[in-house]
């Protein structure tokens, strides 16, 4: 999360500590700011992606945003079938499992510390936060949040991707030559 102006990667020549901490009732020094956790989920054949800023990563806010990624993919004229993930906790859980089995999706994990094994999600976090993320300075985490729709417009309508001949996801969908989230 940001606060107090500028994010972790530019500060704006204040001498003030970025991540202010505090002390908590047993003594132990905690940081006041936390994260904001961005959870996506892209399209193998088309690359479209969806994205949510959430506030944890636990098994129900997962398998929650699991079940908004498929409604998303479904008014595309996208049927998801399988879900390939890290081996995060959220993952793992039995939550997470239920949901999968509730949408009758067939759960794939990536193998451990082999980032390329979902090299297209790898690549769109990368694309995500240089363009997205850090592409400028945000006053605070909410406005940054709230530039997030923007961003996915652009990426899966308009942005060219080498991998789509130059095109962006949405010119793979069937018929469909314009996108709009």
């Amino acid at each position: 999360r940001i606060q107090g102006g500028a994010g972790k990667r530019v500060r704006d020549g204040l001498r003030k500590h970025y991540n202010p901490t505090r002390t908590d009732r047993d003594g132990k020094i905690r940081k006041t700011v936390g994260w904001d956790y961005v959870h996506i989920a892209i399209d193998d054949c088309t690359r479209l992606a969806y994205v949510e800023v959430l506030a944890d990563e636990k098994a129900t806010t997962a398998a929650g945003f699991l079940k908004r990624a498929v409604a998303f993919y479904a008014r595309h004229g996208i049927s998801v079938e399988r879900v390939m993930s890290d081996n995060g906790a959220c993952y793992r859980s039995t939550v997470h499992a239920l949901a999968c089995r509730a949408l009758g999706l067939r759960h794939l994990r990536t193998r451990p510390y082999r980032p390329r094994t979902n090299g297209k999600a790898e690549r769109f976090i990368q694309t995500c936060l240089r363009e997205w993320a850090y592409g400028r300075l945000w006053a605070n985490s909410q406005e940054r949040t709230s530039w997030l729709p923007a961003f996915l417009d652009y990426y899966n309508s308009r942005r060219a991707h080498s991998a789509l001949g130059y095109r962006p996801p949405a010119s793979r969908l069937s018929g469909n030559n314009l996108l709009t989230v």
